[in-house]
């Protein structure tokens, strides 16, 4: 399975991070589902049950970790890989992420060239 054939959903309520992501990971070749908020994250994750998620943990309406909570139990999203994107470091995530069902983390800014050897090891070819 090439990138081409994987959807991703990018749950980011800023629009200018959101909009650029989006077009980066489009120019890599990936399907790009878009979310503004937690709970439209959830909803969009469980009608389309994308390949990865993307997941901002400041979020409006629902935060990233409650969105993230309810993702996974939802049938079928039980081991889609969800990263998280966030300002703070993973020592002040600790386990909080991790109890939510968060796979991994990237930090914002976000270095781009790291994201994509994450998605790589997440989304085999």
């Amino acid at each position: 399975m090439d990138s081409k054939s994987h959807r991703i959903l990018l749950v980011e309520d800023f629009e200018d991070s959101r909009f650029s992501l989006s077009k980066l990971l489009q120019l890599e070749g990936y399907a790009v589902l878009e979310a503004t908020d937690g709970a439209q994250g959830i909803e969009i994750a469980t009608r389309e049950k994308p390949d990865l998620i993307l997941m901002d943990l400041s979020l409006p309406v629902v935060d990233g970790l409650t969105a993230t909570r309810a993702i996974r139990e939802t049938s079928g999203l039980e081991a889609t890989p969800i990263i998280a994107l966030s300002g703070h470091d993973a020592t002040e995530l600790g386990g909080d992420a991790k109890s939510a069902g968060i796979t991994d983390y990237v930090t914002k800014p976000i270095d781009f060239d790291m994201l994509l050897s994450m998605l790589c090891r997440y989304l085999p070819t």
